[in-house]
């Protein structure tokens, strides 16, 4: 009995100690493989940012005196020293010598220098810009290097929230620099950045300086230019944003080959439905956009679409936003048919629209604005780009684009998005109004102006210095 029971213990603790030695190699195996399979991504990152890091450049522009205005929006775009020399990032997409940036970065520059990952460097020229998606390309002067490194664009319209973001820069000027995160969102718009945004937002630390620097994929290939933060001091504060790729092509594209973007154009002030909207208009549908104003000899106008009704699709294409139907609109060609589907009074109609060019007006108003007026304000005529960054639906005033500190009109409290809509008792339709009255009161030493705030309209002394 003894000898049977002895036989019974050995046998379990030779069948233990076979097992705790399993296990034991099983959990080493596993450590192994989960070390491999960091040092295997790890290599991965080393390889594709190695890669990728030539394509960046760093950028020095000299601005023009008088040239900068800091935004006090929320996000915001990376803000621009003081100091006459601006410094961002570019990214080579030709090997003829083109660099994508953003426009806030050459805008308003006298010259402008980049350099490379190996510090050779290069006076550039401004080939275009299109300031309604704060994209701009440049080009190397003169002889253009033989061995310029360019970079490869992903589709970004594949981009899955959690995958693996690397932001390439030159944050603060020291030069190019690497961080990663993850893609936070896809699609973020409605920030008033820029007239047209459907913003990549990442987590990857992204600094001033990274302005027109490159987002990279785990391939290393780019899929997004760095644009803005969201801020509360002009710090990383984990919230970035990058235009995608797809759409950065489609703009480059067009401004290397024209010099300019060309959008199409349907005329039409738009604003989303609330359910008392859809209810007042006994709208049932879930999708769809109001129309709140049509411009003159526009092809809404044209089309016979009417203030009220409500647009459903174009082409098929369901609306779902204001911001969706902008884009798609623009993305249509000039002179071609498009099939516009409305609501009106219960029913829905097909109108034919013919696409129109979205007039120059429209996308120079940043041009027409350059200098401040006397009382310390630059304002803008109300486009269908000016009416949609800020959400009215006036069609006349002028609307403040900025206002200087410290300025009188400042001291009086005018704010950014402000409507004027009278200045001493006398209606401002345009900025060319709003420049004749000026000059009328030149030597008045108070003006008092009739001001649109949030839908309410209140009058403004401004007390000139």
């Amino acid at each position: 009995m003894k000898l049977r029971t002895l036989l019974i213990v050995s046998i379990i603790f030779i069948v233990s100690a076979t097992m705790f030695a399993d296990a034991k190699t099983v959990k080493k195996e596993q450590e192994l493989k989960g070390t491999a399979d960091l040092t295997k991504l790890n290599d991965q990152l080393v390889k594709v940012t190695s890669s990728a890091i030539p394509t960046v450049v760093s950028i020095s522009a000299e601005k023009k005196a008088g040239s900068q205005r800091e935004s006090k929006r929320m996000p915001m775009p990376f803000p621009v020293p003081k100091e006459a020399k601006a410094v961002g990032s570019g990214v080579i997409v030709d090997k003829r010598g083109f660099i994508v940036t953003n426009n806030h970065v050459v805008k308003n520059t006298k010259s402008i220098t980049v350099t490379l990952f190996d510090k050779r460097t290069f006076p550039c020229e401004l080939v275009g810009s299109d300031p309604a998606t704060d994209i701009a390309v440049i080009k190397i002067s003169g002889s253009v290097p033989q061995d310029l490194p360019v970079a490869e664009m992903a589709d970004s319209d594949t981009l899955k929230v959690g995958e693996i973001a690397i932001a390439i820069g030159n944050p603060f000027g020291f030069g190019h620099t690497v961080t990663m995160g993850i893609i936070s969102a896809t699609g973020r718009e409605g920030f008033g950045l820029a007239d047209y945004e459907y913003f990549i937002q990442t987590d990857a630390a992204i600094n001033p300086g990274n302005s027109g620097g490159a987002l990279i994929n785990i391939q290393g290939k780019l899929i997004g230019i760095n644009t803005a933060i969201f801020s509360r001091n002009g710090g990383y504060m984990g919230i970035g944003f990058a235009i995608p790729s797809n759409m950065v092509k489609q703009v480059v594209d067009e401004l290397i080959t024209k010099g300019k973007v060309t959008r199409g154009w349907l005329g039409v002030y738009i604003q989303n439905i609330t359910p008392d909207i859809a209810k007042n208009f006994k709208f049932e549908g879930k999708k769809g956009v109001l129309v709140a104003d049509i411009m003159k000899d526009s092809p809404a106008k044209n089309a016979k679409i009417e203030i009220g009704d409500i647009i459903i699709s174009i082409n098929g294409v369901e609306v779902s936003d204001i911001n969706q139907l902008r884009r798609y609109v623009a993305s249509l060609k000039p002179g071609s048919p498009a099939k516009v589907k409305i609501f009106r009074s219960g029913q829905e109609l097909d109108r034919d629209v013919v696409i129109a060019e979205l007039p120059a007006q429209a996308q120079a108003s940043e041009e027409k604005i350059e200098e401040v007026d006397t009382i310390g304000m630059h304002v803008g005529d109300i486009t269908e780009e000016n009416a949609y960054k800020f959400r009215i639906t006036d069609t006349t005033g002028v609307i403040v684009l900025e206002i200087q500190e410290q300025s009188p009109a400042y001291e009086a409290g005018m704010m950014v998005g402000d409507i004027i809509k009278e200045i001493e008792n006398i209606p401002v339709e345009n900025v060319d109004k709003y420049n004749e009255l000026l000059k009328q009161y030149e030597k008045k030493e108070t003006l008092l102006l009739l001001v649109k705030r949030g839908g309410v309209h209140k009058f403004v002394v401004i007390k000139k210095q």
